[in-house]
């Protein structure tokens, strides 16, 4: 579960954290309220569950109260990836004289949180990896003795950072630590984190996202933020509410299988062959007629899509459910970019029998499918 920026800090505060004043307005009113209650030029930020807010156009700088509520009412009417924007954060224009990336997220490949720091903060930490691998500070942490208060301060030596420096910056990766291990964090950054020419280190962005599988022991968190999963647009909602996979990617071909696994190979099928995936919809097990037309629906909502390839392995599915599915949404609400089928498994002949009479054509191989699929997006094109 991803948290807005506001959200974070709350908890960031709670740990002793400090941060930019301000405050959260989901109208320019309270927009105009908040920087007034600043007192000093202000920050306008989009609270939304998505990066690169600034080159979208939701972060402005205010000089007055009346400037932040106008930026306030046109972030407020934007949307920033296909989210909305309900709110924005109001802080205190910072005199900036250096700006740190500090993070921690989980290094699958070692079985190990790792504690991430750079004296290049501000971008992107992939495009400064890509770009000053040398300037990116890597710690793993030991599962059994946790990370330590040497370990923050050597990270904050390599960095480049002397005398009290290293205190303070090292009592931010600490307690980025313990909001980890209190929370079940998969990733948290600060990026970035702010060095003032007065001194003071402060959290100037906030990520924080909980591990989905850990939030039953985080019910308190859940119960205090009211809010639905805000990081989902419509049809992401609509295929979790059916308890169906749905990722959006940014290819034109719509891939709508039965299983994970199954997704992931029909995906690798379609770049093999030259085509790349809109969409990644697992409809799951056991999918039934109606589970089958919903997810064509769903993928058919999304304007990149200028094909679907269904690929269905039949086993607790069968393959006579899923034909009488795509050929009720067919005949229902119509489907005006290629369809490819290819389908296997139980019931196979009874779903080919069914397609057959209906005119839809299918095929026999994943291979073919794919092969056939990037075929007819090219042909569109």
């Amino acid at each position: 579960m991803k948290l807005f920026e506001h959200e974070a800090k709350e908890i960031f505060r709670a740990f002793g954290m400090p941060t930019p004043p301000g405050g959260v307005a989901r109208t320019s009113e309270e927009a105009k309220k908040r920087a007034e209650e600043v007192g000093k030029p202000v920050v306008v930020k989009a609270q939304v569950l998505s990066g690169k807010r600034g080159k979208a156009g939701g972060v402005k700088f205010a000089d007055t109260p009346d400037d932040a509520a106008r930026h306030a009412e046109e972030i407020l009417a934007m949307r920033i990836n296909d989210l909305p924007v309900e709110a924005v954060l109001i802080e205190e224009k910072l005199d900036i004289q250096q700006e740190i990336y500090v993070g921690v997220t989980v290094d699958r490949n070692a079985r190990k949180y790792v504690m991430i720091g750079s004296s290049a903060g501000g971008m992107s930490i992939e495009e400064l990896a890509e770009e000053s691998p040398e300037l990116i500070i890597k710690h793993h942490v030991d599962p059994f003795l946790g990370f330590r208060a040497f370990e923050a301060r050597n990270m904050a030596i390599a960095m480049g950072f002397k005398g009290k420096n290293i205190n303070r910056l090292g009592s931010f990766f600490i307690k980025l630590w313990q909001i980890v291990t209190k929370y079940d964090v998969e990733l948290s950054e600060i990026n970035p984190l702010i060095l003032t020419k007065d001194g003071r280190f402060l959290a100037a962005d906030a990520r924080l996202n909980i591990d989905d599988n850990a939030l039953y022991r985080h019910k308190d968190i859940i119960e205090n933020l009211h809010r639905e999963p805000a990081e989902m647009n419509e049809r992401e909602l609509k295929a979790t509410a059916e308890g169906m996979a749905y990722v959006e990617l940014d290819g034109d071909i719509a891939c709508i299988c039965n299983g994970a696994g199954l997704t992931m190979a029909t995906l690798d099928a379609v770049a093999l062959y030259g085509g790349q995936a809109s969409t990644f919809l697992d409809l799951g097990g056991g999918s039934d007629k109606e589970r089958v037309e919903k997810g064509i629906e769903i993928a058919l909502q999304y304007d990149k899509v200028k094909a679907i390839l269904v690929n269905i392995m039949g086993g607790i599915t069968r393959c006579d459910d899923v034909a009488n599915g795509i050929v009720a949404v067919r005949d229902d609400q119509g489907i005006d970019v290629p369809l490819v089928i290819r389908m296997v498994g139980t019931n196979e002949k009874e779903g080919q029998d069914i397609l057959t009479k209906a005119g839809i054509p299918f095929l026999k191989t994943m291979e073919e499918a794919a092969a056939k699929v990037v075929e007819l997006v090219k042909e569109v094109k």
